[in-house]
């Protein structure tokens, strides 16, 4: 029997899931958290043989506790189960020590062979998003440039960019335009929804 760990903060999806999962002979959910803080702490106390992270949560991204979890219980094999179709989630993933990175769309029955196989030791990547991932390469921005674009995303003024950063007006201008040069984009707005989109951000 394989033990599951669900961590989904949408309880109607995190029940579906359990419930879908449930019916497959050898499946069996464990445990089932909606905060990405309470992963660790609950998997040390039921030992489930893989865990179905989201990547949103409250207290703790799943791209987080999944690297925390791999340190604490490295027995435990991660499979991020996502709505977030970012490419940047997916590299950030794997490096975490996700085994699996799958879309909640996906039929669960397809959910259900991905686990037995993330559980035999491969590793399950929806093959679309892969070559999304693939298309868009690694990530070009600096940690300053995605930082600048962050918070720029709410259309704030270069003023009130450089204020939050700590930083001159030039220097943010300068960030932004290499960002926008790099991302192929019209202007700060644009580049920041572009760079938002592929998971660039975080």
């Amino acid at each position: 029997m394989i033990r599951i760990l669900i961590a989904e903060d949408q309880a109607m999806v995190r029940g579906a899931l359990a419930a879908l999962l449930s019916l497959e002979p050898d499946l069996s959910v464990v445990a089932e958290v909606d905060r990405g803080d309470e992963i660790v702490p609950m998997a040390i106390e039921a030992r489930p043989d893989i865990a179905l992270l989201d990547i949103e949560l409250p207290g703790m991204d799943g791209l987080k506790a999944a690297a925390e979890l791999r340190i604490s219980l490295p027995e435990c094999r991660v499979m991020m189960v996502t709505t977030f179709g970012r490419t940047g989630y997916l590299k950030r993933a794997m490096s975490s020590g996700a085994r699996g990175f799958v879309l909640k769309d996906a039929p669960a029955p397809e959910l259900a062979v991905s686990i037995r196989r993330v559980m035999n030791g491969e590793h399950v990547v929806d093959p679309h998003f892969a070559t999304l991932a693939l298309r868009d390469g690694d990530n070009p921005l600096t940690p300053r440039e995605r930082e600048t674009l962050a918070v720029s995303l709410d259309g704030r003024s270069i003023a009130q960019i450089a204020s939050r950063l700590y930083l001159s007006e030039g220097t943010v201008r300068n960030h932004l335009s290499i960002a926008i040069q790099k991302l192929g984009a019209c202007n700060r707005i644009e580049a920041a929804r572009i760079a938002e989109d592929k998971g660039w951000l975080d």
